[in-house]
């Protein structure tokens, strides 16, 4: 059975997008062709998220208990700490929704690649290419919409500058907005991927060695594994700081 066993192929079926489920104990469940299987994983983490706010998250109690009071504790974290620290009162508060979505969702993906029914979503450079292109949206559309066109090259063009120089420099900015953004979808992509090539690589070892690799390959993965728990979180929280900081700097050019 070793001989046969590709761990490539076992690898890469846990890590790339597909039109297959692979569920344990259950024949594959084959995917209608406008859906593939990391838009089941945004789909169920959105659901996810719905149900853990709207159901499981009670906003009646007047002293916050449990899970209620772990999820007040992130959104004030990510309102005082990022939003308004980056962005100011006024604006900070207003984009406080998005930076928690921007965290609640990319941990939900990164935490569901860790279970092996599901897939890891955050590993598909283009889904981390769409949540880097709405931080994208809010640097260029978002300042426009805040600060008008002046304000908006206010942030691209500093004061001073001679009028030779600008010509390089105003498509280096501009070029500068899209490396940020790009920077976002790889950093999450590559850290993601890495980290769950590096768990199924252990895990596939006890089939390739045998009963020898058992101990060292289930010890190693579950400490990487923890490992990745505080990577799922890390990479959640530098996606929201980054983005919050880039569209702060946007938003107030004076700073």
């Amino acid at each position: 059975m070793t001989q046969h066993f590709e761990l490539e192929e076992y690898i890469m079926r846990h890590m790339r997008d597909a039109q297959v489920w692979h569920l344990p104990f259950l024949p594959p469940l084959h995917l209608p062709p406008f859906l593939s299987l990391h838009g089941v994983m945004l789909i169920i983490c959105s659901l996810f998220l719905i149900v853990l706010f709207c159901r499981i998250y009670d906003r009646k109690q007047r002293v916050p208990t449990g899970m209620t009071n772990l999820l007040e504790a992130l959104v004030l974290f990510i309102r005082d700490q990022i939003a308004v620290k980056n962005l100011g009162e006024e604006d900070g508060r207003r984009m406080t929704p998005l930076f928690c979505t921007f965290f609640f969702f990319i941990l939900g993906l990164n935490l569901m690649g860790m279970v092996p029914v599901f897939a890891t979503a955050t590993a598909n450079p283009n889904i981390t290419g769409a949540l880097a292109a709405v931080t994208l949206f809010f640097m260029i559309f978002g300042a426009i919409y805040k600060n008008g066109w002046t304000g908006f090259w206010k942030a691209i063009i500093p004061s001073g500058v001679p009028a030779p120089v600008l010509v390089l420099l105003v498509p280096v900015e501009l070029i500068g907005l899209l490396i940020k953004s790009f920077a976002l979808m790889i950093r999450l992509f590559a850290n993601m991927l890495a980290g769950h090539i590096v768990i199924f690589s252990l895990l596939g070892l006890i089939v390739l060695l045998g009963i020898t690799a058992v101990v060292p390959a289930i010890v190693l993965s579950l400490f990487i594994g923890l490992l990745e728990i505080l990577v799922s979180f890390l990479q959640a929280y530098i996606f929201t700081l980054l983005s919050a900081t880039f569209i702060g700097q946007m938003y107030k050019p004076e700073h």
